[in-house]
């Protein structure tokens, strides 16, 4: 893995979201709690379906009287329809800003792009900084090592959006969120909050992603993970011979503790400990 990048995320977008109803709004509909986005700071949050399940991963920053919000870039459409939804009377505007902004990712605040706009990712510290930046204050091009990004985020065990999740079918917990300051547990009520509680406080996750190392060939997303002759879960996004796999916790963790290789396919895996993971 390089030790410096400064790349564009190409696969994320921005959305913008103004007007003088736009904190209660989003208070009640996503997973963190929206008091918490300054102008210097970032939140972290995902948008659930009532039944608690996966559609959106955000990162939101106060900016100008709007909140600028980090999505994934294919999906901002949907997301814009489904925050469109739940507008009803509320006093405020939902804009595609994906021509204005651009979203960018560095190791560390001199990585080629100056500190204006730039905040601490806040799922880890290691992650390193996360801008939303105007596209014409944007950096040469030619520092956009998009892979280097990529194989850091997937070493410490983190997702990607619908790369790693399941639209409307994963956890908050699956995803780890919960453990990436992703989720808030004092706010008021949220749409999907009821699941999400229920699994938090009564320790119902069961699978997590993990990061993997490759041995052959990369699995295609969706292949099932074998330990043994057990079934324990299914690999997800990767970048050459890095992955993040959904496994059962315990196998997992077994796997870390006595270097036991899995299966997955006509490939090896051999399961890293994640980023979040205490010790």
């Amino acid at each position: 893995m390089a030790s410096f990048f400064s790349c564009q995320l190409a696969n994320r977008g921005v959305v913008r979201l103004g007007g003088e109803d736009r904190r209660t709004f989003l208070q009640g509909l996503i997973s963190n709690d929206i008091e918490l986005a300054t102008p210097e700071r970032a939140i972290y949050a995902a948008l659930l379906t009532p039944q608690g399940k996966f559609l959106h991963d955000l990162f939101i920053i106060d900016k100008d009287d709007d909140f600028l919000i980090d999505c994934e870039a294919t999906r901002a459409g949907d997301l814009l329809k489904r925050l469109g939804a739940y507008k009803l009377r509320a006093k405020v505007t939902l804009a595609d800003a994906r021509e204005e902004y651009e979203v960018w990712a560095a190791r560390d605040q001199d990585s080629g792009f100056g500190i204006q706009g730039i905040f601490v990712d806040p799922r880890l510290p290691k992650l390193g900084m996360r801008a939303i930046r105007r596209k014409k204050d944007s950096p040469n091009p030619e520092s956009r090592i998009l892979n280097a990004y990529d194989r850091h985020r997937l070493t410490l065990g983190v997702a990607d959006g619908s790369r790693d999740m399941l639209i409307e079918k994963s956890t908050l917990a699956e995803g780890n969120f919960d453990l990436l300051n992703g989720i808030s547990w004092t706010k008021g009520c949220y749409v999907g909050q009821e699941l999400t509680a229920r699994m938090h406080y009564r320790g119902l996750a069961k699978k997590r992603l993990f990061p993997v190392k490759i041995e052959g060939a990369a699995p295609a997303c969706g292949t099932v993970v074998k330990f043994g002759d057990e079934d324990i879960g299914d690999m997800r996004s990767s970048c050459g011979d890095l992955g993040l796999a959904l496994l059962n916790v315990e196998k997992a963790e077994v796997a870390v503790r006595d270097n036991v290789a899995l299966v997955c396919g006509g490939s090896g895996l051999k399961v890293s400990r994640p980023g979040w993971m205490k010790d």
